[in-house]
């Protein structure tokens, strides 16, 4: 079950949201800065054509990844760099492909950038939830309205990086607002995963609302597990909007039809997903820096880049975010130990025409 484009939607709307819901891969877009701090829009421009070229089902802009600073008046990025995406995606996708707009703030914001976002032909609203001193009723409420603007997706966001506990009670009343298109756990916690399962399983509207993982710490573990419900049905996540899936995206794509295959009884494949599974474990605690306490998270999503020509440097908007000491060294770490996970030949046979 699929939920129906709003109005402000392209005509294309439609077909993204049954892919949504079908289950699909979704970066979460960096942000491309010139060295002196200026937006790049070339460099932004490529990235938006490398997911396209690399066969991602989506994007997601203007959330963590993309640094939520460009909210800031000193800033004021957040409409450029949405439209930017917005127009690449409409004048050269040619399929469906779902754009996720991140909404952040307390209601009037949340719902502006809403309305922002509907305006530019945005498909969805990733909600935020660091929303300081709002409780679980507010969070429902601030849903509730960006809802009659677009649809929404819920976020479970960990800790470390400005999450907060969100009960299971919580989640089912979410799942059955009207609006609710999808759920992203992502918690980085077994059990806190396991809940949002288990809640969405229980609201009316369990069937409508599609799940998927934020955890990169077990992006193939998620992808892979089954749950039993308490109705006795079976669940599963069904695809990542991810970080992690920001770098190496061919390959990411190449691993999401594996585990598709694995689901449907390819003991290759699962043999495969299985091997890969704490080998992307560690390649993920390298590019978002969990010795460092997440510090080079965004940091490390640039370097990837950086490392293949697709951006010129890892400035952050705030200039204090950058590699933790030993970082770098753990990313060419991983990217020799597991050929698998880098699509540094795909990029490298694109990447001119991607910045033309």
């Amino acid at each position: 079950m699929s939920l129906s484009p709003s109005p402000a939607q392209s005509t294309g709307g439609a077909a993204a949201l049954d892919l949504l819901a079908r289950g699909t891969v979704i970066p979460a877009h960096p942000l491309a800065l010139t060295p002196a701090g200026g937006f790049d829009e070339r460099r932004q421009r490529a990235l938006t054509r490398y997911y396209l070229a690399s066969g991602a089902g989506g994007v997601a802009v203007g959330v963590h990844t993309t640094q939520f600073a460009i909210r800031e008046p000193e800033v004021g990025l957040l409409a450029p760099v949405l439209e930017l995406a917005a127009e690449t995606v409409r004048t050269e996708a040619g399929r469906p492909f779902v754009k996720v707009a991140g909404a952040c703030g307390y209601v009037a914001q949340a719902v502006a950038e809403a309305e922002l976002a509907a305006s530019l032909g945005y498909d969805v609203v990733l909600l935020s939830p660091a929303v300081p001193g709002a409780d679980e009723k507010g969070l429902l409420d601030r849903a509730r309205a960006v809802g009659e603007v677009l649809p929404v997706i819920g976020f479970y966001l960990q800790e470390a990086v400005g999450g907060r506990y969100l009960s299971p009670e919580f989640w089912s009343a979410f799942a059955d607002l009207p609006s609710t298109a999808a759920v992203k756990i992502a918690p980085f916690d077994r059990y806190r995963t396991a809940d949002v399962v288990q809640a969405v399983a229980r609201s009316e509207r369990a069937d409508a609302v599609t799940l998927y993982t934020g955890n990169d710490d077990d992006i193939i573990g998620d992808l892979l597990t089954s749950y039993t419900t308490a109705d006795g049905r079976r669940r599963r996540v069904a695809g990542g909007l991810l970080g992690q899936w920001a770098v190496w995206t061919e390959a990411a794509v190449r691993l999401f039809e594996d585990v598709r295959r694995a689901r449907e009884g390819d003991q290759e494949a699962m043999a495969r997903c299985l091997a890969r599974r704490t080998e992307l474990t560690d390649a993920n605690s390298a590019v978002f820096d969990v010795r460092g306490g997440f510090r080079g998270c965004v940091a490390g999503v640039h370097e990837v880049l950086r490392r293949q020509g697709l951006l010129d440097g890892i400035r952050c908007l705030d200039p204090r975010e950058t590699l933790s000491p030993g970082q770098a060294e753990e990313l060419t770490r991983v990217c020799a130990a597991y050929p698998w996970l880098t699509d540094d030949a795909f990029v490298a046979e694109h990447r001119d025409a991607w910045l033309s």
